[in-house]
């Protein structure tokens, strides 16, 4: 997704005039941001926190974090199994579907009544390309014989 569609659709749905989409960028250039905002789902007017890395303008992950009793987990499971099929289970309290170079992952952790939920959807090929920002390593110290 562009970074501009992402934009507009977080702030059509932030939870009121206080809350702001919010980026900062990369120390070294303006081409890889992290963003975030509180928004209120359209649907049912849940309140969760909704995250994107931008890699050139594009969302290499966008992440939706909520979190609530040990129900929530539960109908999310169900809902998402209802759209993408069976999942994939990475590891404990992880699921994924996978098509291509993209993937969404389910994860949640938390007590014994309580429980903290993400949602990602994650764009490999956006994701590959922040290793041109990565700054560069230095060199190795030549070894003294």
């Amino acid at each position: 997704m562009a970074y501009r569609d992402f934009a507009t659709r977080a702030r059509s749905i932030a939870q009121g005039d206080s809350d702001i989409l919010a980026c900062q960028t990369m120390h070294s250039t303006a081409q890889v941001m992290d963003c975030g905002v509180r928004v209120r789902d359209p649907v049912d007017s849940a309140r969760f926190y909704l995250s994107a890395n931008v890699v050139e303008s594009r969302t290499s992950v966008i992440a939706l974090v909520d979190s609530g009793r040990v129900a929530l987990v539960r109908r999310t499971q169900d809902d998402m199994r209802k759209r993408l099929g069976v999942p994939q289970r990475r590891e404990r309290s992880m699921w994924e579907w996978t098509k291509g170079r993209r993937f969404i992952r389910l994860n949640w952790r938390g007590g014994r009544d309580w429980r903290v939920i993400s949602i990602t959807l994650n764009d490999r090929d956006v994701m590959d390309r922040i290793a041109r920002y990565r700054p560069a390593r230095a060199p190795r110290p030549a070894r003294k014989p």
